[in-house]
């Protein structure tokens, strides 16, 4: 009955649906009129054939005759009563059987489905919201977000201003409120004031927009955007923004970073005192040991806290064999880290072939995955198919990478490795296949930008996969949780906790914390003293905070047994 009464008010106050009721109002007050007058021609034809009917006859030949029901017991026997009939009969399928319907549906039928669905759509939220997030858009990265937010207890919800795109989202299954994304009103319904952080992930026109009309409202809610164009930074960061990114960069940097030519650990980030990186396992000679075997604490001073393979965090455990496709996430302060680098990744004094690396698409992931290799003198090869990306010098070739004369063209048969970077899912899983296919040695690096494509890439052969939108996930998911939590990768993240009751004056090897949760601790915090990597014999006091690696489940594991 509330939701019937809500869209009945819906038809009052809407003014669109006002006019409509309008239209559909004039239009059957034509057909009354139009059944009216045919009832009274009815019956003075009928009396010049001196025959004489009821009122509610005539009203019943009409309607029989308009609707073609045409039952056929009331006839008229003159060529003027038959000429009669004619008109009702081809003015009553007009009228009736076209126009009726298509009336009914277009002003009264449509509007009120959208009533329903508006109605079930929310238009606000309620005053009392706090700390939520809000997303603008609707595509991979936010999608991915919000898996993360999920589980880590954050509200949410996206706003839309297209009534099927709202309807879409809400039918998948996300919180979603209805209003435009550029009017101060629907910011307002949405407590954007009380937010813990709104997203905008749209062009870089759009997102401008977005951050004035944000800013109407609240001038310090913190605001996330991405930037799709260098140029467009300072416009988007003189709108307000508090974080601009150029998501797509730094892909294409991170991708780049993975390669073997590149030989230094890849630093995925910080937290607190401690340096996060990744080393590939080819890089390093350790393929084949296991980690026990390489006394990577020992020897360099740093603790491996994931082993990353196929996309896949695989925990650290001292008998677990590396593989050539592993990668190393190791912990520990710069200097730690650079003194890995320095003693693992030493130049192999093997001559780097021309180009080493070869980068299938010229659009803003490969020129920013090409500017890495520039900068560390490596050489390299863009293939990019069309004409008004490619810039026409020698470390580029204007080709589709699907032809076998282009790759080798390009240098396939030398490179030690191949960064896709296409936008397009289902090429780079060809790429990937057919790259595979051409050199089963070949260090295969492609782009992903649906999250659920990431496993096909590396069933075709890819050894990394970079994800857009899991990394720009986790770059705003950093944002919300600074000192508590940072995301490293797609499957790793870095938090910090109290230490529970349960450790105090015990040591590391008797918790067995890595062989009961799957993760790592990093270092102890107390009294503003930090200790990195500590050993197996660290005991734990009342007011130390504990820095933990580990995947999400592992976090949960680690909460749900000490922290509940």
């Amino acid at each position: 009955m509330k939701l019937f009464l809500l869209q009945i008010l819906f038809f009052i106050k809407n003014k669109k649906a006002k006019k409509n009721i309008y239209l559909l109002a004039r239009f059957v007050t034509f057909l009354i009129l139009t059944i009216t007058l045919y009832s009274i021609l009815f019956h003075l034809i009928m009396v010049y054939e001196g025959r004489n009917f009821s009122w509610i006859t005539g009203f019943y030949w009409t309607l029989t005759v308009m609707s073609t029901l045409g039952f056929g017991d009331i006839t008229f026997s003159t060529d003027l009563g038959l000429l009669f009939t004619l008109l009702v009969l081809i003015s009553g399928v007009v009228l009736l059987l076209i126009m009726l319907p298509f009336t009914f549906i277009q002003f009264f039928w449509a509007p009120w489905l959208e009533a329903q669905s508006q109605t079930r759509i929310p238009r606000s939220l309620p005053e009392n919201s706090h700390n939520h997030v809000i997303l603008t858009s609707f595509d991979s990265l936010t999608r991915n977000l919000v898996e993360k937010l999920k589980k880590h207890h954050y509200e949410y919800c996206f706003v839309a201003g297209d009534q099927q795109t709202a309807s879409e989202i809400q039918d998948a299954g996300y919180k979603i409120v209805f209003g435009e994304v550029d009017d101060p009103r629907t910011y307002k319904n949405i407590q954007a004031g009380q937010a813990a952080l709104i997203v905008a992930t749209s062009d870089d026109l759009m997102n401008t927009n977005i951050s004035f009309t944000i800013r109407e409202v609240s001038s310090t809610v913190p605001i996330a955007c991405s930037a799709d164009k260098e140029h467009s930074l300072d416009i988007l960061n003189y709108s307000g923004n508090t974080h601009v990114f150029q998501f797509m960069s730094m892909l294409g940097k991170n991708m780049a970073e993975k390669t073997f030519p590149v030989r230094a650990p890849h630093i995925i980030g910080t937290f607190e005192e401690l340096t996060i990186a990744e080393i590939p396992v080819r890089d390093t000679g350790l393929t084949g040991k296991s980690l026990a075997e390489s006394r990577l604490r020992n020897k360099v001073g740093i603790t491996v806290i994931g082993i990353l393979e196929k996309g896949k965090i695989l925990p650290p455990a001292p008998q677990r064999k590396l593989e050539i496709t592993n990668i190393l996430i190791i912990a520990g302060s710069r200097k730690e880290i650079d003194n890995a680098g320095n003693t693992l990744l030493r130049p192999s004094g093997q001559t780097v072939a021309d180009p080493a690396v070869l980068i299938l698409g010229g659009g803003r992931v490969g020129k920013a995955a090409a500017d890495v290799f520039k900068e560390k003198k490596v050489p390299y090869m863009v293939v990019e198919k069309r004409p008004n990306i490619s810039t026409n010098n020698d470390r580029h070739i204007q080709g589709d990478a699907a032809d076998i004369n282009i790759l080798k063209g390009a240098g396939i048969d030398n490179a030690g490795a191949v960064i896709i970077t296409p936008h397009d899912d289902a090429m780079n899983i060809y790429l990937s296949f057919y790259c595979r296919q051409l050199r089963s040695d070949i260090q295969i690096i492609s782009r992903a930008t649906e999250e659920r494509t990431v496993s096909k890439l590396f069933r075709a052969g890819a050894d990394f996969v970079g994800s857009s939108a899991s990394m720009g996930a986790s770059a705003i998911m950093d944002l919300l949780k600074p000192s508590e939590s940072s995301f490293f990768s797609e499957a790793l993240n870095v938090f910090m906790v109290r230490v529970p009751e349960s450790f105090i004056d015990k040591t590391l090897s008797d918790i067995g914390l890595r062989e009961k949760t799957d993760c790592s601790l990093l270092g102890i915090k107390n009294s503003g003293k930090f200790v990195t990597n500590p050993g197996p014999d660290t005991s734990f006091s009342d007011n130390d905070e504990l820095i933990l690696a580990g995947s999400l489940q592992a976090e949960e594991k680690f909460r749900q047994k000490y922290m509940e």
